[in-house]
């Protein structure tokens, strides 16, 4: 009979882990793309990620950085391990594969919240959109030529920023099905490192105290 301790994460890690998880479901399934509470919510994923990083440099030591630095060599090799059927390597922190799954989610995480805000600006501040019809017809002057350059030169910067727009939410739909994505191969992930290495993954991140189990 073997005892393995489960080793949880500090309560910071676990806070802003499933407060962006929860976030990141919530605005996937629950809230309107554009509305204030889609906005509201991610603002508060986005102060999330700000935190953790944070605590990327001052938390304790399995926190940080430092120990879980992304390499592609050490994941190579942490694959072959996996293949060859080898015993799980213990680890600081998480170990190479789930190091890089973390960054990759982390960066997706950012452009999706970056092209939200260019999208949407601050929660609950709206852009005005300018209708046509709004627009006021220019007064015909003797100068009709320099007028139609001028009024062509306005299209053409709107149909640029038209464009911009739609290439900034093209990136953010893409960004969040990437996201999800990713999230699927993080959970496949865990629940294969459990069973190959008998440790309480999921135990680490839920409320409570290091406790120790009994694994055959």
């Amino acid at each position: 009979m073997q005892t393995l301790e489960v080793r949880r994460w500090d309560p910071l890690v676990r806070l802003t882990h499933w407060g962006v998880a929860a976030g990141v479901v919530a605005n996937g399934v629950f809230t309107e793309e554009g509305s204030g509470p889609h906005q509201w919510v991610g603002y508060g994923v986005a102060a999330l990620l700000a935190l953790r990083w944070a605590w990327g440099l001052i938390g304790p030591p399995e926190a940080r950085f430092t120990a879980f630095r992304p390499s592609l060599g050490r994941a190579a090799r942490h694959v072959r391990e996996i293949v060859r059927g080898a015993p799980a390597s213990t680890h600081r922190s998480h170990n190479p594969l789930g190091a890089l799954m973390v960054y990759a989610l982390w960066g997706t995480l950012a452009v999706v919240i970056g092209t939200g805000v260019a999208m949407s600006g601050p929660p609950g501040v709206s852009t005005p959109r300018i209708e046509a019809d709004s627009i006021a017809q220019p007064v015909v002057t003797a100068d009709a030529d320099d007028d139609d350059d001028r009024r062509g030169g306005d299209r053409e910067d709107r149909r640029r920023g038209e464009g911009g727009g739609e290439a900034v939410e093209e990136a953010h739909e893409v960004g969040a099905n990437l996201l999800f994505g990713l999230a699927g191969l993080h959970l496949l992930g865990v629940a294969f490192e459990t069973r190959r290495s008998g440790r309480g993954i999921l135990q680490s991140m839920l409320p409570g105290r290091r406790a120790a189990r009994s694994a055959r």
